[in-house]
């Protein structure tokens, strides 16, 4: 990581999981936690740790880098507009994820325990990769993606803009899953997944259309 002075985008449960993901990852100190939903949440948080409403984030060290603790794809617009505001993002990897040489890990993502990312595999910006997930070979994760814990990916799979992929999934090589869609846990996706539809089920079907 580029800077060991953070801050957490994002105050809600999954943040806490951060903090211990950054505390695990590195020597790095939270600055500060910034809401953006519930003005109430704002005040110092349980750990002693400012939590900062996001109109008044410009106040902080623009050299600080942030990190985003947000699960839901819909993180998206939130870090758009951290960043007009003119910070930078880092990424965080846990130590125990296998990550093979010629993989490419964005900026802004976020790798979680026990997570392997196989040969030419690349992933986008603010993804989050969650605790023991497979990911095989030559696969391309956009921007935004969600992964659930243990999704299990084949090769050659393309995951396409603010996909949601739910606990357990597994995908069969060289599938596309379409933007903004949502893979429900446990499915078993063995075909073509259009933008903007829910999908669950062995196998999986479309169950809704966005």
């Amino acid at each position: 990581m580029d800077s060991n002075k953070i801050i957490v985008i994002g105050a809600g449960l999954y943040s806490e999981e951060i903090t211990d993901l950054i505390q695990t990852s590195f020597t790095g100190e939270i600055m500060a936690f910034i809401e953006g939903v519930n003005r109430e949440n704002c005040g110092v948080n349980e750990n002693g740790v400012p939590v900062i409403w996001i109109d008044e984030m410009n106040d902080l060290n623009l050299s600080h880098k942030c990190i985003c603790a947000i699960g839901s794809p819909k993180r998206k617009n939130l870090i758009e507009l951290v960043k007009l505001k003119g910070f930078g993002f880092t990424s965080l990897i846990h130590p125990s994820a296998q990550i093979f040489p010629s993989a490419f890990i964005s900026m802004g993502s976020i790798i979680g325990a026990g997570t392997v990312i196989s040969t030419k595999t690349k992933i986008g910006e603010h993804v989050i990769i969650n605790r023991g997930c497979l990911i095989g070979h030559h696969v391309c994760i956009e921007n935004y993606v969600t992964l659930s814990p243990g999704v299990n990916i084949a090769g050659k799979v393309t995951i396409k803009e603010c996909a949601y992929i739910g606990m357990g999934a597994i995908i069969l090589d060289g599938i596309s899953i379409g933007a903004n869609s949502v893979i429900g846990a446990g499915a078993l996706v063995t075909k073509e997944v259009p933008d903007n539809v829910q999908v669950m089920g062995i196998p999986a079907r479309i169950t809704k259309i966005f």
